[in-house]
């Protein structure tokens, strides 16, 4: 999950250098930031990124409380003082040498003009909830492996910004360029501001990026900041995705969706940790619920209905920020764990907290047991782009490429996938089952391709109510339950049309290949792609008809999950006619089929002449009408 914060004031980096830089606290006034993190406990701040270089900087070395406050506080060199020393020896005045150790415009000219400067983005990585807690309550082993994959994730991030998205604009926009160098300042959390489990990771984005010159030689210039936040989703998908399945792959763990809020899109949790350790975890969750429910009850009375989906968001936004605790005195990471060992085991009892990685091991061998890692391109893609249009109606290649790691992290629950997966997945819906909205006008240049806007033509259910929990009112579907839906009838429909094929020409068999696409995975030029990932069961000889590759598929994307995990789903079919208006005609329905089997098997069926061939044709035509159909069971039919 990745969240984004602005870094504008003179003196916002203060805020950093004596909170963020020790943990969230408050460091005293005259103690070094070197003896603050040693007090706190914490890792000193780490640099990164392709941009270090051009700085001086390396790597992974230690971020000083002079650095800091020369990039993200003055705009200036991290070593500008050595720099603006040796001019003056050199007999520079003393308003050229500075001038000289600023990168890219001065933020004294950004002022004049009455402008805010941005000096850089605070964006903050962290992990799942269940992925916290088994952080905290697990083995040195267990941290290490999660942390381990925690700055992987991270990294990865990291570089598919700087290699998709990075940009640098100057002129008014009038000029662009690609910049694949970040200059990132890394700082790590163990906790939020109750003292409760929460690892993350603080990356401060410098706004300053270095491009070739009119002369040829290298030029500071501002980040397009912009692109960046339109990349926020795709980027946090990316994070999520690898580092769940690298916690998965290393410790035997799997995946399970988690409803958070009903209507919107679920947490794909670590399977067997108790809904309750989750709930102890988010210390705040509670609160912002009924700072939630004071601000919709006052927004209703100020506009005498209830708010929307973009207004729950705003109310929500407002809710947490009024709840949010001031900070608190850091404390040692050795002392925090034992306190949430003590903590946890005094709530749930030593078994439960003893036994967590073992529980959650057998539930993970259980769903590895029948999720095949294996990904139908044609579904995924089918799925991809019904939910991005029915959510958004028009979207772009970022927004497509976040659904598309979504799908995969829902799919796979965990497992492994071939690098590059995502981005074929979303080629593919882009291609085949969307439309170019956007239209190059004669005599301009074509835009970019991560610029052009897209649209489908899915159809798009109509809108229902839910009747929710008890003593809350019903409520209206959300525009997720609806893709849902609509991405369903197209995947059915799909199905459908792959077995009446096999049904119709049965003698061809199509031959898969473990890491080729199959066959009905051709480019619309007619040319067969290779799709880097798995498609068949690998290891598997024996080439599976149409019709059994479709059964696999099936029954691979359903996953078939225990019961006990999908409890609760408003995303599960069975809850989509749960209003109260349906339940009674559903009722009904029960009624009159009831009466009607009961007729049927009160009433004496005749017994058949196998003498009369007209009988014996009867007979023989309910005998085949009993037999189930190659279809059945394939799921729901549009």
């Amino acid at each position: 999950m990745l969240s984004v914060a602005k870094i504008q004031r003179r003196n916002a980096w203060r805020y950093y250098i004596r909170g963020v830089a020790v943990g969230d606290g408050r460091r005293p006034v005259g103690q070094s930031l070197k003896d603050a993190q040693e007090l706190a406990g914490l890792p000193p701040g780490r640099w990164l990124g392709r941009g270090l270089r051009a700085l001086g900087l390396t790597e992974g070395g230690q971020v000083s409380e002079r650095q800091l406050e020369l990039l993200f506080g003055e705009g200036r060199h991290p070593d500008a003082d050595r720099i603006e020393c040796g001019l003056l020896d050199d007999g520079v005045d003393a308003a050229t040498a500075r001038r000289l150790t600023v990168l890219g415009q001065p933020i004294e000219e950004v002022e004049v003009r009455k402008q805010t400067p941005l000096l850089g983005m605070d964006f903050t990585f962290r992990p799942q909830a269940s992925l916290v807690v088994l952080w905290a309550l697990g083995d040195t082993t267990v941290r290490r492996v999660i942390e381990r994959a925690h700055e992987r994730a991270v990294a990865t991030a990291l570089r598919w910004l700087e290699d998709e998205v990075a940009e640098t604009r100057w002129a008014s926009g009038r000029g662009r360029a690609k910049t694949p160098a970040l200059v990132v300042a890394a700082f790590r959390h163990f906790d939020n501001r109750d003292g409760l489990p929460l690892l993350h990771e603080h990356c401060l984005i410098l706004n300053r990026v270095q491009r070739p010159g009119s002369g040829g030689g290298p030029v500071w210039g501002a980040l397009d900041t912009y692109r960046l936040y339109q990349n926020v989703v795709a980027a946090g998908t990316l994070y999520t995705l690898a580092m769940t399945t690298e916690v998965c792959e290393t410790l035997g763990l799997a995946t399970v969706p988690r409803e958070v809020t009903p209507g919107f899109r679920p947490v794909m949790e670590i399977a067997a940790v108790p809904e309750d350790l989750i709930t102890w975890s988010a210390s705040r969750r509670q609160r912002i619920e009924d700072a939630l429910e004071v601000l919709t009850d006052q927004y209703v009375k100020d506009h005498g209905h209830l708010p929307g989906e973009r207004g729950r968001h705003q109310l929500g936004w407002w809710a947490a920020q009024e709840t949010r605790p001031a900070k608190k005195k850091p404390k040692p990471l050795q002392q925090l764990l034992a306190w949430w060992r003590a903590s946890a085991i005094l709530r749930f009892g030593r078994q439960l907290i003893d036994g967590l990685l073992d529980r959650c091991r057998a539930a993970g061998a259980t769903i590895r047991a029948r999720v095949d890692p294996t990904v139908d391109v044609m579904l995924a893609a089918v799925d991809v782009a019904a939910v991005v249009f029915t959510v958004r109606e028009k979207f772009s290649r970022r927004h497509i490429l976040a659904e598309a790691r979504r799908h995969l992290l829902e799919t796979l629950r965990g497992r492994e996938f071939t690098r590059g997966l995502d981005d074929y997945i979303a080629h593919r819906a882009l291609l085949r089952y969307s439309r170019r909205h956007t239209v190059t006008k004669t005599g301009r240049e074509a835009p970019a391709a991560d610029r052009i806007t897209y649209t489908a033509d899915f159809p798009v259910p109509n809108r229902w109510w839910i009747a929710p929990a008890e003593g809350t009112p019903p409520r209206e579907s959300s525009r997720y339950e609806r893709a849902r839906v609509a991405s369903l009838a197209v995947q059915t429909a799909i199905r459908d049309a792959r077995i009446r094929a096999d049904t119709a020409t049965t003698t061809e068999a199509t031959t898969t290949s473990a890491v080729s696409a199959p066959a009905e995975h051709r480019d619309l030029e007619g040319e067969t792609t290779s799709a880097p990932h798995a498609v068949d069961h690998p290891g598997r000889d024996t080439a599976l008809t149409p019709a059994q590759r479709a059964a696999a598929i099936q029954a691979h994307q359903q996953a078939a999950m225990p019961e006990e995990y999908l409890e609760g789903r408003t995303t599960d079919p069975a809850t989509w006619l749960r209003t109260p208006k349906n339940l009674d005609r559903l009722a009904a329905f029960t009624r009159t089929a009831d009466t009607r089997r009961r007729t049927m098997e009160d009433r004496q069926a005749p017994a058949a002449n196998p003498a009369n061939p007209v009988d014996g044709r009867r007979q023989e035509h309910e005998q085949q009408r009993q037999q189930p159909d190659p279809g059945q069971g394939q799921g729901l039919r549009p």
